[in-house]
């Protein structure tokens, strides 16, 4: 009788999913972590993969920003919404508040570096709200410098550019899933026409 009790708190429910590149899936409704030379590269994989717009927050103070031109090949440059906090604790705050509002299909934030468990966790519950408010649960993307390292994120994954003399490549390794092992591929092609190795 205590099994039967204490299924529904330990069974979770199925959740939609992204099929971002071939086999590739991501979890919609959570919040992701996007890490490496090539993490930029990675959200526009997912920008693209999504319809509907797109808010890019970044640190007013950061430079490193996109531009149409690089955005084009991937997803429409007009999809995309910016926004620019002046203070580091914004960053956060206007994630969760786009998630909960469930407006957008896609959030990105750039970070400077990764942040704690308990604001990965409030974004969570964020994405969860926001799934009840839109025809589509939104996606979280953290992007982090480096290795990255956010506690709690739904997966991790790093990006690196892996160009050849034949073409362009990267290299994407899914360093974490909740319901995945990690694994490696070789990505090549372009938009609408990716081809991914798994190595």
């Amino acid at each position: 009788m205590l099994a039967a009790m204490n299924a529904p708190l330990l069974a979770r429910a199925p959740r939609a999913t992204l099929p971002l590149v071939g086999a590739v899936p991501l979890t919609l409704g959570r919040v992701h972590e996007g890490c490496g030379p090539a993490r930029h590269t990675f959200a526009m994989l997912i920008a693209g993969a999504l319809a509907g717009p797109v808010l890019w927050i970044a640190p007013r103070w950061l430079c490193d920003r996109p531009h149409p031109d690089g955005i084009r090949p991937f997803a429409g440059p007009e999809r995309f919404l910016f926004a620019a906090p002046d203070r580091p604790t914004d960053l956060l705050w206007c994630m969760e508040e786009a998630l909960r509002s469930g407006a957008v299909p896609l959030v990105v934030v750039d970070l400077p570096e990764p942040p704690g468990l308990t604001p990965v966790r409030r974004l969570h519950l964020a994405a969860g709200e926001g799934a009840t408010r839109a025809a589509h649960p939104p996606l979280g993307l953290l992007l982090t410098p480096g290795e990255g390292g956010a506690p709690g994120v739904e997966s991790r994954w790093h990006m690196a550019p892996a160009h050849t003399p034949q073409g362009d490549r990267w290299h994407l390794a899914r360093r974490r899933d909740r319901s995945a092992p990690p694994a490696d591929w070789h990505l090549t092609g372009r938009p609408g026409d990716w081809t991914l190795k798994q190595t």
